[in-house]
């Protein structure tokens, strides 16, 4: 039997494609999947809930600018190697398929030393330095936008693939998935949320936008607060007179964002790849905020990419308003056609086909590794 090992972690931007990948890797090549992953990061509880064999190494991020603390993190990186070493020595993995964050480096660095073939996964359109790096020690790099490529070396091969996407997203139309969150079929739908845990900036703007539409006919609103925002917003709601019926619903968290997904007509959000991915699977026109303290701005940077495209609309944290909101709402619902050619433009970005490609990848350097004569 075939064994992998997936790296990536820090951020869910980085674990869950990791997690879809290693699907993929079950699914195709009737393998074992192993994942290795920081002692601290969200992927040590996140990995060992999805049934994957998990070892753990000790990191730490650097600090921008001199810091002491540097030399600590420089100390835990080689320990970081030595482990990773010793952990694919065990495994003997055919391949390392890495999504970015500090662990990968490690651990595709020990692959190299071991000879083994190593595949990097950039999501975003700023590739991170991580992955910079370690695409010299990589025998083959997939990117989600087709604008990353200009970062890596010109002789490092380079495959635009686009992120994986949970299948429950293709599963829907807009007619059953309003059915499942329980809104009307007819009409506008404009869904808004700032992500798994909201976004406070996005919460702020939306209150005087929602009081703005509260009544307003033809169109409904779903905004997703974010567990730790929702009382704090149903407050001010409250105080503003803002109905928790007719066409505006307020929720903590959506469960099915599928169906949310398939039902709405345009989203205001974040402009996380994942997110990103998701919309453009689906064809959905979007008002991307970019969460202004990404590493190296890397969220506007993927959205400015939708934007290029016309299939996005970006407007800055810094520059967020009530006032701009309703006035991008407006302008977009109000022109006929424009959210059409919005969705069109967004289409063509999905990547259906995303995980099926970077299966490929992988299959390429196993090919590769067996024309070589390698072995473990």
């Amino acid at each position: 039997m075939l064994s992998f090992v997936v790296t990536g972690g820090g951020t869910g931007g980085h674990i869950y494609p990791a997690l879809a990948i290693a699907r993929g890797l079950k699914d195709r090549f009737q393998a074992q999947v192993f994942y290795i992953g920081g002692t601290l990061g969200l992927e040590s509880e996140i990995v060992p809930k999805e049934g994957l064999p998990f070892r753990a190494i000790p990191l730490a991020g650097l600090k921008r600018g001199f810091s002491p603390s540097n030399v600590l993190v420089g100390w835990k990186a080689a320990a970081g190697i030595k482990r990773s070493l010793g952990y694919l020595r065990e495994i003997r993995p055919s391949a390392v398929i890495g999504t970015g964050g500090y662990v990968c480096g490690p651990v595709v660095l020990a692959a190299a030393l071991l000879g083994i073939p190593a595949l990097i996964h950039e999501q975003n359109a700023l590739p991170g330095i991580t992955n910079r790096i370690l695409s010299r020690f990589s025998g083959y790099v997939a990117v989600t936008f087709e604008e990353s490529r200009k970062f890596f070396p010109a002789r490092v091969a380079v495959k635009t693939t686009g992120l994986p996407v949970r299948k429950e997203v293709f599963m829907k139309n807009r007619e059953k998935g309003r059915i499942d969150i329980g809104l009307p079929p007819g009409g506008l739908l404009i869904l808004s949320f700032g992500g798994s845990q909201g976004a406070r900036s996005i919460n702020i703007a939306m209150l005087p936008v929602l009081e703005h539409f509260s009544g307003y006919p033809g169109m409904h609103f779903l905004h997703v607060t974010g567990p730790n925002n929702y009382k704090e917003f149903i407050a001010a709601a409250g105080s503003m007179k803002i109905p928790h019926n007719g066409n505006i619903t307020i929720v903590s968290y959506m469960h099915d964002m599928p169906s949310a997904l398939s039902a709405a007509d345009l989203a205001i959000c974040r402009a996380g790849a994942a997110t990103l991915a998701e919309l453009t699977a689906v064809g959905m026109p979007s008002i991307l905020i970019p969460y202004p303290y990404a590493a190296e701005n890397h969220q506007e940077y993927n959205a400015r990419a939708l934007e290029r495209k016309g299939a996005a609309v970006v407007v800055r944290d810094s520059e967020l308003s009530s006032d701009l909101l309703v006035s991008e709402i407006e302008r977009l619902v109000s022109s006929p056609g424009t959210l059409e050619k919005m969705s069109c433009a967004s289409k063509k970005l999905g990547r259906p086909g995303a995980m099926e490609d970077i299966l490929d990848c992988v299959q390429y350097l196993l090919d590769n590794k067996r024309k070589q004569g390698k072995s473990f």
